[in-house]
């Protein structure tokens, strides 16, 4: 009985048990293995993730999106707007994260575990290097035009 009374007493001062608090602070209340995909706010602000943000929406329609409520509101309306164009549930989240740029702002969630293996998405999508090789093209095609000049 005093073992009953303890815990009664432990959840009124401290509030009830979580499970992983630091994992469920970082994913806006979610855990980790519920993530389909997670994006920075200087992801958001990339338009090549965007697109590709939107491709994973249209993939993972039975999923919720959770926005960070710290974000800047222009981006957050942004966002909000996608979500709805496409029929998508929303959810803005006001204990979230606010480091910067590099905290989260926006991950496709699931109501139960589905332990994608790779959740950012960059790396989900990474860029290539065709641009970098392209420049590289071009250095190497001016230096021998100047060359020959």
């Amino acid at each position: 009985m005093t073992d009953e009374l303890q815990k009664h007493l432990d959840s009124s001062l401290y509030g009830t048990p979580r499970i992983k608090p630091d994992e469920q602070k970082k994913y806006m209340g979610t855990f980790k293995e519920r993530c389909y995909v997670t994006m920075t706010i200087a992801q958001m602000k990339n338009q090549t993730d965007r697109k590709n943000f939107l491709t994973e929406l249209k993939k993972y329609s039975d999923g919720t999106v959770l926005l960070n409520g710290k974000m800047d509101i222009s981006l957050q309306t942004t966002y909000i707007k996608l979500i709805k164009a496409q029929g998508n549930r929303f959810t803005i989240v006001s204990e979230a994260e606010n480091s910067g740029n590099q905290s989260l702002g926006l991950i496709i969630a699931a109501s139960e575990a589905v332990d994608e293996e790779e959740i950012d998405i960059e790396k989900k999508y990474p860029q290539s290097d065709d641009k970098q090789d392209t420049k590289e093209a071009e250095q190497k095609k001016s230096f021998w035009k100047n060359l020959f000049k």
